[in-house]
């Protein structure tokens, strides 16, 4: 079962106001990245469902995260239905993620009282995954979507929280634009684990790129 609650996790995310998300199909070179960003600051993390025996990956990192990451919440993203998200759930699961909305994902986190971030991509969108108790929602594809998107959903939906995947990277202007316009936080995928790096093990260099977009994001 999940280590952190329902409302630790979203703490967790608001401290820090990122969430770093990657797959790697290698579970060395996973943990290794879990750790660099751990080092760097970032306490919520998610790993993506996207790959062969992902399930399997996730519950080795998880083991590896409790044992040497204690503070970090690891999630699982791109879970598209119930039955995937009960086995990341099984496996530890502290947050769920998916690119878009289910009706039965919400209702099986609700009843195990773990965080659900649905992607959305209109107010009803939006509307309809608060109303199944989903706290935050994630805004996807963000690049197509755009700043102006989220700052015009606030108007109507003032308490909306809103986790921006897509076309997020670790750049000052363009985190200065997505907070700009009242984004709750950001996920951040192959802008902050380039190909290159990853195939390299380059963990010095992932590690300064997220505690360099932490200290950007603090900054604004």
């Amino acid at each position: 079962m999940a280590k952190f609650d329902k409302f630790s996790v979203i703490g967790k995310i608001g401290s820090t106001r990122m969430v770093p998300l990657f797959f790697s199909s290698d579970a060395g070179k996973a943990k290794k990245a879990v750790k660099a960003c751990y080092d760097a600051g970032a306490r919520a993390l998610e790993f993506t469902n996207r790959g062969d025996f992902a399930h399997e990956i996730f519950a080795g990192l998880m083991a590896f995260v409790r044992e040497n990451c204690p503070e970090i919440a690891l999630g699982a993203g791109t879970v598209l239905d119930a039955p995937t998200a009960a086995i990341f759930l099984q496996n530890g699961a502290d947050f769920i993620v998916s690119p878009c909305f289910n009706h039965d994902v919400a209702r099986l986190c609700n009843r195990r009282g773990v965080p659900y971030i649905p992607g959305c991509g209109t107010v009803t969108e939006i509307s309809s995954a608060q109303e199944a108790g989903c706290d935050i929602v994630k805004i996807f594809p963000g690049d197509v979507l755009g700043p102006k998107f989220v700052k015009d959903v606030l108007g109507p939906l003032p308490w909306t929280k809103m986790m921006v995947t897509g076309g997020v990277a670790p750049e000052r202007e363009n985190l200065k634009g997505w907070f700009g316009a009242g984004a709750f936080c950001v996920g951040m995928g192959s802008k902050l684990f380039p190909k290159e790096l990853m195939e390299e093990e380059d963990w010095e260099g992932i590690s300064a790129r997220c505690r360099e977009s932490l200290e950007i994001i603090k900054s604004l």
